[in-house]
């Protein structure tokens, strides 16, 4: 590869780079925004924030073509190739987070009218804010190449995973003391599932930053069952 091709090359990727940034970046404004949505029954904002989730998808793909673009046309090896191969896995991670947050949306409809208690209002935000931190670290791990950065974003999960223990619980004592009924329990829990997914789409990014930066390779990675969850669309609706 000529001086010249190669230039050309990283910069490139480094639009690629900037351009998964600026997605990584939505998606964490979009969790505390979707988190009012449904704690405000905004229907309009839910509709909104559905609606605009083709835009992700499209940016995705245009991200991902670009990759194998470059991989196809430049043959790159070492460190190149391991930026390239593993910012297609996370324009993946980026793209379902932005799915998982317009599920919340739907789930907000499912729920809309039914009132919730300051118990269950209060742990939807902490879920909310600590899932949106989490992107935010990805994100800008990933933008700056700061493997150290990436390193933390597994301890900071392990709060978002207590929060999400203590989401299910409080569900659980309010439909036993009669303030919610069970079809909206059901949409909440899959609701708190969504906001636990996030933060691991989140570790994720921050695995294949640290692979970027020095080849690292986690001994038990996390699970990349994205198709395995389900959507609140597979509960019946609450009455």
């Amino acid at each position: 590869m000529t001086q010249e091709l190669r230039s050309n090359f990283h910069e490139q990727l480094d639009e690629v780079r900037l351009g998964i940034a600026r997605l990584g970046a939505g998606v964490t404004e979009l969790v505390p925004r979707v988190t009012e949505i449904l704690l405000d029954g905004d229907l309009e904002g839910a509709e909104y924030v559905i609606l605009g989730d083709d835009v992700y998808d499209a940016k995705s793909v245009e991200l991902e073509e670009a990759c194998f673009s470059q991989i196809a046309l430049q043959a790159p090896v070492a460190g190149d190739l391991r930026a390239l191969v593993s910012a297609i896995k996370i324009i993946s991670d980026v793209e379902r987070s932005a799915d998982l947050c317009a599920n919340i949306c739907k789930a907000a409809r499912r729920i809309y009218s039914h009132e919730l208690d300051a118990h269950l209002r209060g742990i939807i935000q902490k879920c909310g804010s600590q899932a949106s931190l989490l992107f935010k670290e990805a994100t800008e791990a990933y933008l700056n190449k700061d493997g150290v950065r990436a390193a933390a974003l597994h301890d900071m999960d392990t709060y978002l995973d207590d929060l999400h223990r203590q989401f299910i619980q409080v569900i659980f004592e309010s439909h036993a003391a009669g303030n919610i009924d069970l079809q909206v329990a059901v949409q909440l829990a899959v609701v708190a599932r969504f906001y636990e997914r996030i933060g691991d789409h989140a570790v994720n990014v921050g695995e294949r930053t640290r692979y970027i930066v020095d080849g690292w390779i986690p001994d038990a990675p996390y699970a990349e069952s994205h198709n395995d969850l389900p959507d609140a669309a597979d509960f019946p609706p609450s009455t």
